[in-house]
């Protein structure tokens, strides 16, 4: 597959405890996107923050939580990205989760496998 130029970045932001169907939203998020054919998703594990409930989610010892953020990043083509939408905004419907989506410009460098 060939990526290079202008692309669009898909940013979801949830939660390390929202799940559906007994699976982390993460997970299914990252497997329906390579489902659809995008070129990659990465999952970033946050080690602090909070979102629209303002509850602070720490990996802090003495405030250990179960629940730290997560971010799913998705870089292809807008139309690529923009087709995957309805299916982030069904996982997120059909399992009750709050989160935030953005999207954004992204000029790909280079994209290529290793050997």
């Amino acid at each position: 597959m060939k990526l290079e130029g202008e692309g669009k970045l898909l940013r979801i932001f949830l939660g390390e405890a929202d799940r559906l169907d007994g699976k982390p939203l993460y997970e299914l998020i990252v497997t329906k996107a390579r489902e659809q054919g995008l070129a990659g998703a990465t999952v970033l594990r946050g080690v602090e923050g909070f979102g629209a409930r303002s509850r602070i989610h720490t990996a802090k010892i003495l405030r250990l939580s179960e629940d730290l953020p997560i971010v799913v990043e998705i870089v292809d083509t807008e139309g690529k990205v923009k087709s995957f939408m309805p299916v982030v905004d069904d996982v997120f419907q059909r399992s009750g989760s709050g989160g935030m989506v953005t999207l954004e410009r992204a000029e790909v460098i280079r994209y290529t496998h290793g050997k």
